[in-house]
Parts: C-alpha cells; structure tokens; sequence
C-alpha cells in the first residue's frame, strides 16, 4: 500500500521516467493479488472507481471511454464486416462492451488470463463490464497465445487491450506476437492494439512498426488523449492484411443516429481521421519507419 500517502495514489513506473500520477482516494475498496499480478480498485475524489494493477492504473470511470472507443472503432469501422471479434486482455469489460455494440459484430471472444481481474471489475466497474452479459460473448480464461495457435484464419478483427510492456504483457509488444495475431486473422482481417504513447515510448513504437510493415501490407498509428494514462495520450497500432485498406479513412462512417444509439463519447467519424494526424516531431520518426 506504499503507492498511497497522505490520502493519494501515485504511479510511478520506470517506463515513464521522472514522472509521476497522482488521484486523490476516498476509500480502497479491493486489494489482493492474483495468481498473475497485483489487483488494486479504489474510488478516487473525482475520477470515479479506479483498477490498479501492479500499480499502474487501468482504468478510470471518469475517462476510460476515451480508450475503449478509439481501440474498438478504429478496426471495426476500417472493415467492411467485422462478423468474428476477438479481444485480447480486456478483463475490465470495456473494450467488450464497445464491440457488441456494433450491429455488424455476430460473435466476439475474449480471452483474458486473469479472472480475477473480470470479477473485480464486474463489481466494481459495472458501468464497463456489462459488456459480458452480451449474447455474443464467448469467454475465455486463459492465454491468447495459446487461444490464437488453436484458431488460425478465424477472425475478422483482432484487438489487444494490453497493459505495458513490463510484467505478464511484455511478449505482447513483440513480433512473435504480431505473427501469430496474423495467422489468427482471415483474408483482410485487421488488427488494432495498444499501441503506448508518443512523448514516452517513439523508439518502441517505431520498432513495433518497422516489423509489422514486414508483416502486413497497410501499418497505421493513431493516437487518443485521456488524462489518467502517462502524458495523457495513448496511441493504437492497426495493421490490416487487406492492402487496399486505408485506416485514415473510414470504411463505414457512423451516422449521428448510430452514435446516440451506441451512447458514443468521444468517437465520431472526424476524430477517427484526426486520430492519425500525428504532431511533427512524432510524424518525423514514425514516417521514416
């Protein structure tokens, strides 16, 4: 409990260096380790119930729509018909309960390796894990690794909502990874993942693109702003495997009705565009990839 004084939680992490994140707390409502990693949930003053683990912060009720949506219709809406979803990690429920929305999806798997982690949420962050009681849903509680060897070419879109690459998720930034999220997918499949940020990770994020540019034929990066991530921003990697995709694009742009209907906060289709918008010093390291 050393990450709260003084009636504060602070992130530090040695992936962002000489900075840190603070949230006021009202009350610690879970704490407990996993068989995978540390599992913290308390309320903050202003940003709502938080998930911690391993003392970085997942999650905020305050915020978190800001990244579910932008991980979740960046592919869905850059694929003419994402029939076969499936999220990797998530256990929070909200990257889930963006895909169901969307009328097109018939089917979505989840495999998160920690249930911990689904069951915390779904009394803690209820607004973020309804998303399971969806009839689409097939659950799976265990390793994507291992879930992706067992399907190969079965899958229109792949999303991994991974933490960083420190601890359980490292292997997830590699291209061993990337290979198999590949075989995973059908003909003009595409894949979105949590992609870090640009003021932090530029040197890891144009490595993970160099290598998905041998991967696939079409490798974008676009980029979200969200208060409780470091620096504020969280960027997504998307490749596709169908060459004539082009992910600034729309492939199928959201009508006002929809978006009410979906109760979206932050996605539409101009900030899809302006996602990928990149400031200079980003563009000039990530366009000579």
């Amino acid at each position: 409990m050393d990450q709260i004084k003084d009636g504060w939680f602070t992130e530090s992490c040695t992936l962002w260096p000489g900075q840190a994140m603070s949230l006021q707390v009202e009350e610690v409502l879970y704490h407990k380790k996993s068989k995978f990693q540390d599992v913290m949930v308390f309320k903050s003053k202003t940003y709502g119930n938080v998930l911690v683990l391993d003392g970085v912060i997942q999650c905020t009720e305050r915020d978190e729509f800001a990244y579910q949506e932008m991980i979740a219709y960046l592919p869905l809406c850059s694929h003419p018909c994402p029939k076969k979803v499936l999220i990797i990690g998530g256990g929070d429920g909200g990257v889930l309960r963006e895909v169901v929305k969307n009328p097109l999806v018939e089917s979505v798997v989840l495999c998160e390796i920690d249930e911990d982690v689904i069951n915390v949420s779904k009394k803690y962050l209820p607004g973020m894990a309804k998303g399971f009681f969806s009839p689409k849903l097939t659950l799976h509680v265990g390793d994507g690794f291992e879930f992706m060897k067992k399907n190969q070419d079965a899958f229109d879109i792949i999303i991994t909502d991974s933490s960083d690459p420190v601890g359980p998720a490292e292997s997830l930034f590699k291209e061993s990874y990337y290979q198999l999220m590949k075989a995973a997918l059908r003909s003009g499949g595409i894949l979105c993942s949590q992609g870090e940020c640009q003021w932090l990770h530029l040197e890891l994020i144009k490595e993970m693109q160099t290598f998905c540019k041998t991967l696939f034929p079409v490798v974008d990066y676009a980029y979200s702003t969200i208060p409780t991530y470091p620096s504020g921003q969280i960027g997504f990697m998307l490749c596709s495997k169908n060459p004539e995709t082009n992910f600034k694009e729309p492939e199928k742009a959201l009508t006002q009705e929809e978006m009410e209907n979906m109760n979206l906060k932050y996605y539409n289709p101009e900030i899809h565009k302006a996602s990928f918008v990149l400031p200079e010093f980003a563009r000039k390291v990530l366009n000579e990839a």
